[in-house]
This record gives structure tokens, sequence and C-alpha cells, in this order.
């Protein structure tokens, strides 16, 4: 297929056009800046512009741009800027694939399980409601942003991402040269549930959405069994045998990262009913998996 992909430097967009390219897809990247290479197409999120000669003929778009929410303390500039990358750049993609004529079969659209918001032991799948807060409305945004796509008929996806265990990029590579270095431990009480998922499988599972035609809406990419913070720490110190003597108070959590705190002491139990009711094979299911590959 020829495949468009917006964030495409970033952790997962880096992953996922390597993986597509070494199965011999054409990907063409779209890039914030005039293009400089015939794989490259200009776009700019803010003024809502789309170089669409570069789009013709894709097949599907997959939609993984914004600015990184855990970058930096949370300020109310840096909100508005998380809020305006991700709903205008939404927004920006949609009319463009709207607008082509072939339109594509699929607009694959990057979201978050922040979408739930706080749901302590509650084990939420993809019809739960939203939660409350600035994630939770932010992700609402975010995806009804891509209502141009769906009004053209085209099939919309919106991939609800947890938290991505690799060395490359995420929450995951700060955590590995802490406990490399013997200075992991639970955050806060320990008790509060990480829905995860192995780098590698959620760019399979983004594959498998491009290609599962009967698949639409929401979907959570999490491994199956959500797990404790608590047993996230002992599953790092066994695989990389390192102790893991230092909890960090909730306190000191909130003092140094701010607004994002919540983000790490909230509980979120998401699993991914659509994703395997729709026939994905996890290749990495448990935490213990997941961290052995990474």
């Amino acid at each position: 297929m020829k495949i468009a992909v917006t964030g495409s430097t970033g952790l997962i967009g880096s992953a996922l056009v390597d993986s597509l390219r070494a199965d011999g897809h054409e990907v063409t990247r779209l890039v914030r800046r005039p293009s400089r290479a015939g794989d490259e197409v200009e776009w700019d999120p803010v003024r809502q512009y789309v170089d669409l000669r570069g789009l013709h003929g894709c097949e599907a778009v997959v939609h993984l741009a914004g600015a990184g929410i855990a970058d930096r303390r949370w300020s109310e500039a840096h909100k508005k800027n998380v809020r305006e990358s991700r709903v205008l750049g939404t927004a920006a993609i949609a009319e463009a694939v709207a607008a082509l004529d072939p339109p594509p079969r699929v607009l694959l659209c990057g979201s978050a399980i922040g979408f739930y918001g706080e749901t302590g032991d509650r084990v939420v799948d993809e019809s739960a409601p939203p939660g409350e807060g600035f994630l939770p409305s932010l992700c609402v945004d975010w995806e009804e942003a891509a209502g141009a796509a769906e009004e053209a008929g085209v099939r919309t996806v919106f991939a609800r991402t947890g938290l991505v265990v690799s060395r490359e990029g995420g929450a995951w590579a700060r955590l590995f040269p802490l406990f490399r270095a013997g200075l992991g431990g639970r955050l806060g009480s320990g008790r509060q549930y990480w829905s995860f998922v192995a780098l590698h499988d959620e760019v399979a599972a983004l594959r498998h959405l491009l290609e599962t035609e009967s698949v639409h809406g929401p979907v959570n990419l999490t491994a199956p069994e959500p797990v404790t913070n608590r047993e996230v720490t002992a599953a790092m110190g066994r695989v990389l045998h390192r102790p893991t003597p230092f909890p960090v108070p909730a306190v000191a959590l909130r003092a140094v990262l701010g607004g994002l705190a919540g983000d790490v002491l909230g509980s979120q139990r998401v699993v991914p009913r659509v994703l395997s009711e729709s026939g994905f094979t996890f290749a990495f299911p448990t935490i213990e998996d997941a961290i052995r590959a990474a």
C-alpha cells in the first residue's frame, strides 16, 4: 500500500515507518517544513494546511503527530500547545483526507487511554465514557476533530495507546537508567494500575488496524493484563537484576512533576477488548515479556 504518516520521527511513528518499509509498503512522511525528499509532504497543523498533491493515491493515512504530553512540567502554555497540536492537527488531516478523490480507505488517528481518566481498580474497555480533567477532555476533542473524515465515509480508527515499553522514548526511557543504577522503586503507594504495551505490539497493532476493515472507532492499544506500579517495579528489578529499594513518596512526585504527577500516581486499568476480538495476538502480553523485549 501507499501510506501517509504524520509524526514519523517520534517513538511510535519511526518504528511504524521502518516496519512498513521493511515489508515493501510505500510510505509518505508528512513534515512541518518544506519537503526536501521525494517521500516528504509539507503540512502545517497551525495553518490548517496540507499539500494534497503528495497524498494522491494513498490508501491509508496514519496520524500520530502531537506535542509530547510528558515532555515538561504542565503549565498553561504547555497544555495549550499540547491541545492545539492534537486538535488542530487532527482537524487538518481529516479535512485533507475528506478532500481527496478518491479518499483513502482508512484514517488511523493516534489517541490515548487518558480518555478514561482515573479508573482505580475498575476495569474499562472501549465502551467506557470519558473521565474528568484535562487529559480526558483533550482526548474527547482530539477524536472529535476527525469528524470530517468520518462524514466523508472514510473508516476512521482511534488508537488509544497506553504506556509504551521502550528504551527509546516515552516514560520507560526515563525508568530504565534509574533501575539499571539500582535507584528504581515504586511510585507513591504502588497500587495504581499501569496499562502498558510493548513497542513491538504497538506497531503490530497499528498495522493490524490498517488491514482489518471491520474495525472502526476507538481501540485500546494496551496489553491484556494491566499491572500495578508495584508489579512493574518488581518486574524491572527481576529483568535488570537490580534491587528496587527506593520508593518515591507521592509528595515528592507532585513537587517535581507538577500536573504530570496525577498521570503517574493515577490508576488506569484499561483492557483491549476490541483489539482482542478482532483477532490480534500479542507477542509480549505480560509486563516481564515487554520489559525483556525492550
